[in-house]
Formats: C-alpha cells, structure tokens, sequence
C-alpha cells in the first residue's frame, strides 16, 4: 500500500472509531432518564409514621402529589385541585378537585381527601408538618369534589405546605400521580410512567422515569461515567464529593435554599448550659471560612436564627461582634472565657456530625476555632453523648414561624418560656402585623440567649446532564420529575 492510500485509510479508521465512540456515549444519555438520589433505595412510606428520608420524598412527591404541588422552579400548580379560592379574611382556603380515579378505577372523593389530611394533622401523627399546619382548624367535604381548609389565623404560607411530599395523598399505598410507580429487575430501582391523553384524545402524552438511590460516591460515580442523568439530594455533608469529580462543566446546580444550618445545645448541663459560654462559642466561629471552603455560589455566613427575606418581618439585626474581623474579636472573647473559667482546664466539647468529607470540614473548623480560645473539640459518636448537634433542614415556606419553633421547650433540653410564650400568642393572632411582630421578638430572644449558633443557610445541590432540560433550582430544594427532558416528552405517540 502506497504512503498516501495507507494515511487515507488511516484517517477513515481514526473518523470511523470517534463516530463509534460519540455514538456510544450519546446511547448512555437517550432513552429513559435515570435518576438517583443520594441515600437508600426509595420506598412509599406515609408520612403519619415519621419524617422522611430523601430518597422517599422524592418517589411521594411524584406519585403521591397533594391538593396543590411544586412546577420545577417552585411555583405551585394544581395536584388534584384543579383550582383553588382564598376568602378575604384569609380565614378559609376551598379547593376543587380534579375529576381524579386512584390505580382501581374509584373516583377521587373529597372526602376521601379530607379523611387523608386530617389524619396527617391528628395528635398522633409523626408528620414533621403536623405542628406547622396547627392553625389548621378542620377541614371539610363541601361536595364531591370541593373541600374547605378553616384557620383559626391567616396563613399566606399554607400552599406551600400543602405542596409538600408529607402532605400528598396516599390510599391503600397507591397515590395520585402525576406518576404510576412499579419495581423493575434493578436492585431498589423504581419505573415512573405517566401518560395523559389530550382533550381529543388524539395525542399521548407520556413520560418515563428511572430512580433509584445511592451513597453519595456511588452517585456522583455514575453521573461521571453517564450511567445516570440526574442527582438529586446533595447536602453539605458530601459537596466535597461532587466538587472533586470529573464532572461535565455546568452539571453541578445549587438550590437557592432556605432554612436552617447550624449548631444547638444538646444537653441542659454546665458550663454549655449557660448562654454566656454559648454565646462566646458562637462568637469564636470563623463562618466566613467555613463559606469559603465550601465555595457555593451566594452562600453567606449567618448569625441570626431568622434570615433575610421571610415574610412579614424586617431582616435581622446582626449582632454587633458580627462585622469585627475574627482576630480583633477571637482577643476579646480569649479574655472572657478567661474570666469565666480563670485558669483551670477547659472542658472538652463533644459534637455530634453527620458523615461526609463536608462536616469533616465543619469539624476541623471547629476544632481550630474553640481551640484557638482553651476549647478542646471531640467529634462524639452519638447526639446522646454529644453538647452539641447539627441542624440542616430546608424550611418548608417562607414563614419566619417554622424557623423559631423549632426552639421550643418541648423540642429541645435548652429553652426559654418567653419564647414559647411568644409563639403561642403568634400562632392564634387573627391580626398579621401583630403576630410577625411577636415571631420577631422570639426570634430576638432565641438570638439573644444563643439557643441556636447559626452559621449559614443550606447547601442543596444536584447533578444535571445536559438532556435534562426540565430542571431549575428552588428555595424548597424539592424537585419533580415532570418534563425532564423535554425534547422527549413533548412528542407525541
């Protein structure tokens, strides 16, 4: 073979190898979407027996919706009401209901309706939601296919809560859709079908989807590899894993989350019983570090139990030590602990943290800190012999409420009865102005008494392939599997 036809086929086996090698990796991203949340295999669990992992929540939310649900950006749209009117006062919500059938054929009844959201709410109930919807009065079957939510008080926040996963509709383990759900031959795996047929039932719509859960490395492992386009799930504890793999550039997304992340007092014993030692723990916290090392877009530190931009209240007042840079302030707080404790050994402070490359980050960070001011720092084994524990949870409204009840007395060893005092004036207040007006003030006194050392909002985050064309981050960090991939979806069968 001469030199020039050896170089032409030479080429034409190197073109026909990259066709070969697109082609194969374009076949891992068509067909059915698969999707893994991070933790365990999903399963259908009510939500009356407890709170939730997140692999359930996911599988709930999309075969179970409630009355109203969340559209990828975090709007709510109708579940199985259709539409929905709000009386002036605020005092009464009445939803219509979609003319429905659950999996056996059997019309979806508001009294069926009823009968399901009242049990969630009921003293027994474990629903971490039961105590969020108290201003719930009844609720009542008006006709087939209207239901009427009473409030002892307004509440703007109640779609919001009611769009939950914990609040959908489950009847003999089966939902509402918008999926069907049935197990395939993968391990944990789970097929969500939806098919909804037009109004001249000339056209299919359907959708397919594949989830399924997973540790955190295992995850981000087939995301990388393209065995899965989407990861829902992510936290602060295994962002480190995300952020060191091969990823596809633009495939990490964060949620602009709203809630809680921070530390509390586990155990009402000495000295971490008292708030001036508290107050100094929190003030020794560099948060700005702690932000930085995790290096999330629009992530800052916090040191106010409530946060900007919660409905009905001014933003809070940061405290005063908040602006003065670390080393100025770490001197002052040196000759506190100083004064309080003289000059015998401090005791040892034992935290309890999730798992994960993230809070080993917190950890060591802690460790530097309380260190830096006599604090010796043990990461304990278990929140019972833990002073201190973790809170990260993503708040389900915007309602500063559900932010400051979670500080009361019957919830945690360490509290005040001002507070709850104060909360219970808000939660029967028919006045709004009045009622934020006393959320503030509780909000003032948690602050005040340091029964939570905030350090910053949230972390959220997913992996997104570039077929899934369907995905927007939210201040819920909860997300359908409704219109993934669009391109795919809007054809018509």
């Amino acid at each position: 073979m001469r030199l020039k036809e050896f170089r032409r086929a030479f080429a034409l086996a190197l073109l026909a190898a990259a066709l070969a090698a697109t082609t194969a990796c374009e076949d891992k991203r068509t067909g059915v979407p698969k999707v893994l949340v991070i933790g365990g295999a999903p399963q259908l669990r009510d939500p009356y027996e407890g709170p939730l992992k997140q692999p359930d929540r996911v599988l709930l939310m999309n075969v179970a919706q409630g009355l109203v649900r969340f559209d990828p950006a975090g709007n709510i749209v109708g579940g199985v009401a259709e539409r929905w009117n709000v009386s002036d006062d605020g005092l009464s919500y009445i939803f219509r209901l979609s003319a429905m059938e659950w999996p056996d054929g059997s019309k979806v009844t508001a009294q069926q309706v009823a009968r399901m959201l009242k049990r969630q709410l009921t003293n027994r109930s474990r629903n971490p939601l039961s105590d969020a919807l108290g201003a719930v009065e009844d609720i009542v079957p008006m006709t087939d296919r209207v239901i009427e939510i009473r409030l002892i008080a307004p509440r703007p926040n109640l779609l919001p809560l009611l769009a939950q996963p914990e609040l959908g509709l489950l009847r003999n383990a089966y939902g509402t859709g918008p999926f069907s759900y049935s197990r395939t031959a993968t391990p944990g795996q789970v097929h969500l079908l939806s098919e909804v047929i037009s109004a001249d039932e000339e056209v299919t719509r359907r959708e397919e989807v594949l989830l399924n859960g997973a540790p955190a490395p295992n995850a981000v492992k087939a995301f990388t590899s393209g065995d899965v386009d989407l990861v829902l799930g992510g936290t602060a504890a295994d962002l480190p894993i995300a952020k060191h793999s091969r990823r596809p550039r633009n495939s990490l997304r964060f949620d602009p989350a709203s809630g809680l992340f921070g530390l509390i007092p586990l155990r009402d014993e000495e000295p971490f019983a008292d708030e001036d030692v508290r107050r100094l723990l929190s003030e020794a916290i560099d948060r700005d570090a702690f932000v930085a090392a995790l290096d999330v877009p629009g992530l800052v530190a916090r040191a106010t139990v409530l946060e900007p931009g919660l409905d009905g209240i001014p933003g809070p007042v940061q405290p005063a030590w908040f602006g003065v840079p670390l080393t100025t302030r770490r001197s002052a707080v040196q000759a506190e602990v100083l004064r309080l404790f003289g000059k015998t050994e401090r005791p040892t402070i034992r935290v309890f943290l999730p798992p994960g490359p993230g809070m080993d980050i917190l950890f060591s960070r802690l460790v530097a800190d309380w260190g830096a001011i006599g604090f010796p720092v043990e990461r304990a084994s278990s929140s019972a012999s833990a002073d201190f524990g973790l809170i990260d949870e993503v708040a389900p409204s915007n309602s500063p409420a559900w932010f400051l009840r979670k500080f009361r007395c019957v919830a945690v060893p360490i509290c005040d009865n001002e507070v709850d005092d104060l909360l219970a004036a808000a939660r029967t207040s028919p006045v709004a102005a009045q009622r934020y007006a006393l959320l503030y003030q509780a909000g003032e006194r948690i602050d005040s008494e340091q029964l939570f050392i905030p350090i910053t909002a949230p972390v959220r985050w997913s992996l997104v392939s570039s077929r899934i064309t369907g995905f927007a981050g939210n201040r819920y960090a909860l997300h359908t599997l409704t219109d993934l991939d669009q391109r795919l979806n809007n054809r018509g069968e």
